[in-house]
């Protein structure tokens, strides 16, 4: 008997619920609050923390699925907390088709079509972004392709695969991403080996404070490895000066990473912006942000696919490729960390078919404009106060309209705020001051939804008055 066995009816209804349930859902999310109304974590651990039973309760399992909904962060047009995509329909659906297939995408005789579309995928994104010729796979998220790249640079500059490392700098902006340092010391660099290189005003790294570091490093021993530039901080969504980082990376023969998980994408949209990413060795990018698919959608580009099998190359006889020809012998996971891999680039192949590209650009090209918007709207209200340029979508500001503790009366507002419900908003610190943080990477909000930011803050603070 099989004891995991569901009839083709039975998970066709099951499917049908599912399919009715999801799309009710998304026809009245306009109107959801931006956060659960009174959530707490005493109620949620009692409705999900149970023991599991020994026994199936069949299709009742399902039973639950609105009580999860209601007790989660809906993709509201008002969210503007993090930087965090706003989960596109088509996508979904993708994702839904992908783990009904159930493919391991490791190499292409697992998994012929997906490998297929993974590949055609990654050649779409490096031209889109102006890196045509690039190589890369899709990951979990910015975080791995950042530790990702990084491996490939220090197995570039300071061989370790075989004998373990032996030391090796990287460097960054103080505004750089926090998997950078969790990167170093996973490689075994350690946080001591990253070289936090301070900002000018518009909080771009200072690249006469990188020469001079790099120099000095030379000059003590130490051996440099690579620059991270970024494309997009997450505080402020600064874009470094790539040009003049790739001109110094070149003077010294140092591996180029980009941190283009936030911004990268918004060269579809602003390529001018982005003049010198395409000079990068390795680039990271976030697809589950500015092309808005489900979460668990990264990428890594590189330069040199040999470089990544440098890296990552090392097979078990049992997963050995089995054909010579470019195609069918092709494995990501000797481009890679990962041996078991899901079929992310479906839901992406399918987004970017079904809508086409342009309609990505002009999305991203109107949440840039909505972040000016907002900080127009700030700048017009005395009772606010802006601290940071807008290069992308990060509008950084702080409620000033009081007396005392100016950091502990905005971090009461923004819970405040939070717990309101009308918008969801996050935090900063720019300058050493608590900032209010409003992010727009979502193709569902308008001058409304943005404009409510300010109205809300205001709210809040009269609350609190």
């Amino acid at each position: 008997m099989q004891r995991l066995a569901l009839s083709p009816d039975s998970f066709r209804a099951l499917a049908h619920d599912l399919t009715d349930f999801a799309a009710n859902y998304l026809e009245k999310l306009p109107q959801l609050p931006s956060y659960p109304p009174d959530v707490s974590g005493r109620e949620t651990e009692k409705l999900f923390g149970g023991d599991l039973s020994a026994e199936g309760i069949g299709a009742a399992a399902f039973d639950s699925l609105p009580s999860v909904f209601e007790h989660s962060r809906p993709a509201s047009p008002r969210f503007f907390g993090y930087v965090f995509g706003s989960g596109e329909p088509v996508g979904a659906l993708g994702e839904f088709a992908a783990s009904v297939l159930h493919q391991n995408v490791a190499a292409w005789r697992s998994a012929p079509a997906a490998i297929t579309i993974e590949r055609t995928v990654i050649r779409w994104l490096a031209s889109a972004v102006g890196c045509a010729g690039f190589s890369g796979s899709l990951t979990l998220g910015g975080s791995s392709a950042n530790l990702m790249g990084l491996c490939m640079a220090r197995e570039a500059k300071a061989p370790a695969n075989q004998s373990g490392v032996r030391g090796g700098v990287i460097y960054c902006s103080t505004e750089a991403h926090m998997s950078i340092p969790k990167a170093a010391a996973l490689l075994g660099l350690g946080h001591d080996a990253v070289r936090l290189i301070a900002v000018d005003e518009a909080f771009r790294i200072r690249t006469e404070d990188l020469r001079h570091s790099i120099a000095q490093d030379l000059q003590n021993g130490k051996l440099p490895i690579a620059v991270v530039a970024s494309a997009g901080t997450t505080a402020t969504g600064s874009i470094d000066p790539l040009n003049t980082i790739a001109d110094i990376c070149r003077e010294f023969g140092l591996w180029l990473h980009v941190d283009g998980a936030y911004g990268a994408l918004a060269s579809l949209a602003i390529p001018d912006a982005f003049s010198g990413m395409s000079r990068a060795d390795s680039l990271s990018l976030d697809p589950h942000k500015w092309l808005y698919q489900p979460t668990g959608c990264g990428c890594l580009l590189y330069r040199d696919a040999s470089a990544a099998q440098r890296a990552f190359a090392h097979s078990g006889e049992y997963a050995r490729a089995l054909s010579d020809d470019p195609i069918e012998g092709f494995a990501f996971f000797e481009e890679s960390m990962e041996l078991s891999r899901p079929f992310r680039a479906l839901k992406l192949w399918l987004s970017l078919r079904y809508y086409g590209l342009r309609a990505f650009q002009e999305s991203i090209r109107e949440d840039l404009r909505l972040a000016q918007v907002l900080a127009e709207t700030i700048d017009a209200e005395p009772r606010l106060e802006r601290l940071a340029p807008v290069a992308l979508s990060a509008v950084c500001f702080r409620y000033v309209d009081g007396d005392g503790d100016m950091d502990a009366l905005n971090r009461s507002i923004l819970n405040r705020v939070v717990r309101r419900g009308h918008v969801y908003i996050s935090n900063a610190m720019i300058h050493n001051k608590f900032a209010l943080r409003a992010c727009v990477v979502n193709h569902r909000s308008t001058e409304d939804d943005v404009r409510s930011v300010v109205s809300e803050v205001l709210a809040s603070a009269g609350e609190m008055g």
